[in-house]
């Protein structure tokens, strides 16, 4: 029989996980269906993203041969019922205070530092690039860890080496480039590009990182079509920019810059927001979401 989540010890909400303690040494993170957008958590959920959200981590935690945080399968009968197919059952780790992020194109916070800087975080970028530019190498481009409601800071690297000290700040840059440039031939195999994306890593047993969290979902990454890919506008998206671009526009009455949190979602917005998830997560892993426990 399995446990309920009351059996488990409440631990921590974020935008879209809630933890639990398990055990001295495992925990269990359940996805729920919350989506968040310029840092508010949206009154509307998107039905099935915390499932789509947890399959997509599942299939890339098999896929990418890295150390990382999963401590059972995704039926570990230690998992609720009711958590079933949303949950994962992980290692108590130390986390590193930083998000580690990986771009491959000039995109988001990124063009606007290059805009204004001619650099993102600190690196250097040839003149002359535009939106959705590819680079001419992927980079690394950490960011602060920011609380609920509050936006995640760009930092350089010697602002890394402050935070973790030297040694751990170029591991955690060796290893983000290096998934990075492994997921981006899983995706591209399968006609998607991956813009850009956003790690976590918890600390080994010998300080080396192990990749915790979510993991190359829609959530933490930018996926475009790769037929429809064209530099110098922004590109179709298999993530939730069809949010993003509701709030932002006319129909939805919302003024981003005021202190109001965003309206509710239309119906056809929920919709079109949960078939895109499906078709990412479908495309990539070439297996189907309704088979999905």
């Amino acid at each position: 029989m399995r446990p309920s989540l009351s059996d488990y010890t409440f631990v921590a909400r974020g935008k879209v996980r809630e933890l639990y303690a398990i055990d001295d040494e495992t925990l269990l993170v359940v996805a729920s269906d919350r989506i968040s957008a310029f840092d508010h958590v949206l009154s509307t959920p998107i039905p099935d993203k915390g499932r789509i959200l947890t399959a997509m981590s599942f299939f890339f935690f098999d896929a990418l041969d890295v150390p990382n945080h999963l401590a059972g399968p995704a039926d570990d009968p230690r998992i609720p019922a009711e958590a079933v197919g949303r949950s994962m059952v992980v290692k108590r780790l130390d986390m590193f205070p930083v998000e580690c992020v990986a771009r491959g194109y000039l995109t988001g916070s990124g063009l606007l530092d290059y805009q204004d800087t001619g650099a993102v975080c600190g690196i250097a970028l040839p003149k002359g690039l535009v939106e959705s530019s590819r680079l001419p190498e992927p980079i690394y481009t950490p960011a602060t860890k920011a609380d609920i409601g509050e936006h995640d800071e760009n930092i350089d690297f010697d602002s890394t080496v402050k935070l973790v000290g030297v040694e751990s700040a170029q591991a955690l840059k060796d290893a983000t480039l290096s998934i990075y440039s492994r997921a981006s031939e899983i995706a591209e195999a399968k006609g998607i590009i991956l813009a850009d994306t956003k790690f976590e890593f918890g600390r080994g047993s010998n300080g080396e990182p192990v990749l915790a969290d979510e993991v190359l979902t829609p959530d933490s990454s930018r996926y475009w079509p790769k037929d429809e890919y064209a530099e110098g506008r922004t590109q179709p998206s298999f993530d939730k920019q069809i949010v993003r671009n509701w709030l932002t526009g006319p129909e939805s009455g919302w003024d981003r810059k005021s202190d109001a949190p965003p309206p509710p979602l239309p119906q056809d917005v929920i919709d079109r927001t949960r078939a895109r998830y499906i078709e990412a997560y479908e495309q990539i892993s070439g297996l189907k979401f309704a088979d999905w426990i």
